[in-house]
């Protein structure tokens, strides 16, 4: 069974086993969570959601991404920034898709 949910303000396309990387969500590592937007489960879709359908997960543990850097600089002004930034994420193991 594969479905489609919605998450801070991302879709992602999941099905029983697969592992997702989302943005950061405020349950603790080992928690259960469950996704209640979703929005296609094999093929059928929602206006937005599918009424009843859920999807469980499993938080297996919070993180940071690589490091990315700014930098912004504007031509013969000698105006130069440089800025880092770790974007927080939660990694999710989808274990069970179901529908009413």
């Amino acid at each position: 069974m594969k479905a489609v949910i919605e998450t801070g303000g991302k879709q992602y396309y999941v099905s029983e086993g697969s592992v997702l990387y989302v943005e950061k969500l405020e349950n603790a590592a080992d928690e259960k969570i469950t996704f209640d937007k979703v929005l296609m489960i094999d093929g059928k879709s929602g206006n937005p959601y599918v009424k009843g359908a859920t999807v469980e997960g499993k938080v297996v543990k919070h993180g940071k991404a690589k490091k990315i850097t700014i930098f912004k600089f504007r031509a013969k002004k000698k105006y130069r920034r440089t800025q880092g930034h770790r974007q927080p994420y939660t990694k999710v193991e989808i274990t069970k898709i179901s529908t009413k």
